[in-house]
C-alpha cells in the first residue's frame, strides 16, 4: 500500500471508529448492554476486513475478538477532578503545549521512548471492590484529545501486559459526558487493547504507574 492509499485508509478507519462511538453514545443512553454488543460486532468486523486493522494481515481472516461478559456494575458517570501540581508526577517531555496546559508530560510507549501528554485531572471510579483513582490525560500536538489508559490485575494473563485503553480521542473513542457538570461516562465494558497488543509494529502509549489498578477489571476486550 502506497503512502497516499495508506493515509486515506487511516482516515477512513478513524472515520468509521468515530461514527461507531457516536452510535454507541446514542444507544448507550437507554441500552448500554446493546451498545456494547454493537461495539463488539462492529470492531470485530473492522479488525477482520479493514486495511488499517492492527491485526497482522495473515491473521485477519480468522480473527475473533474476545470479551469478558457484559457487567452493568462497571458503567459509571464520574466527575473530573482538576489536576493540581500533576505535572510533577510524570517526567517532563518534549512537544508543543496545549494552550494553558504548561509543560507536556511523557508517557512510556510499547517501543521504548515516550509520547507527550498533559494530565488534565483525575477521576474517582467507584468499583464494586472499592473506589480507585485514575489519571485523565490530554494528548499534546495539533489535534489533542482525551486519553484514559489503565492497567489492572488481569494484565499479562487475560489482557495485554501493557494495559488497556478506555478513552482515546485520537481515534474517536469517547463514551460521552456532560461538560456543564464536568462529568465523563466511563464504561469498562468498552475497554480495549492497544494496537501493539496485536502486532509489535505499532507504537502505543502505555499507562503510567498512577494509572495502575490493584484490582482485576474483568470487562471489555481480553486476549484469552
Amino acid at each position: 500500500m502506497g503512502e497516499t492509499e495508506g493515509c486515506l485508509a487511516l482516515a477512513d478507519w478513524r472515520r468509521q471508529i468515530a461514527e461507531l462511538y457516536a452510535q454507541v453514545r446514542r444507544q448507550g443512553r437507554t441500552d448500554p448492554a446493546g451498545a456494547a454488543a454493537h461495539w463488539r460486532a462492529a470492531r470485530e468486523r473492522l479488525y477482520r476486513e479493514h486495511p488499517q486493522s492492527p491485526v497482522p494481515p495473515a491473521e485477519r481472516g480468522t480473527f475473533r475478538a474476545r470479551h469478558f461478559p457484559y457487567d452493568a456494575a462497571l458503567r459509571f458517570e464520574v466527575n473530573v477532578l482538576p489536576s493540581l501540581g500533576a505535572d510533577e508526577d510524570v517526567a517532563p517531555g518534549d512537544g508543543a503545549s496545549r494552550p494553558g496546559s504548561g509543560t507536556p508530560l511523557t508517557l512510556p510507549t510499547s517501543a521504548g521512548g515516550g509520547m507527550a501528554f498533559h494530565r488534565i485531572g483525575s477521576v474517582d471510579v467507584p468499583f464494586p471492590q472499592g473506589g480507585q483513582r485514575l489519571a485523565l490525560y490530554w494528548m499534546e500536538g495539533y489535534a489533542g484529545g482525551l486519553f484514559l489508559p489503565f492497567c489492572d490485575a488481569t494484565n499479562g494473563q487475560e489482557t495485554y501486559g501493557g494495559g488497556r485503553y478506555l478513552l482515546d480521542g485520537a481515534k474517536g473513542a469517547d463514551l460521552g459526558g456532560d461538560p456543564a457538570r464536568n462529568t465523563l461516562i466511563l464504561d469498562f465494558n468498552f475497554a480495549f487493547q492497544p494496537s501493539c497488543a496485536f502486532d509489535p509494529q505499532w507504537v502505543c502509549p502505555l499507562a503510567s504507574p498512577e494509572s495502575r489498578l490493584p484490582i482485576p477489571v474483568r470487562a471489555g476486550e481480553r486476549l484469552t
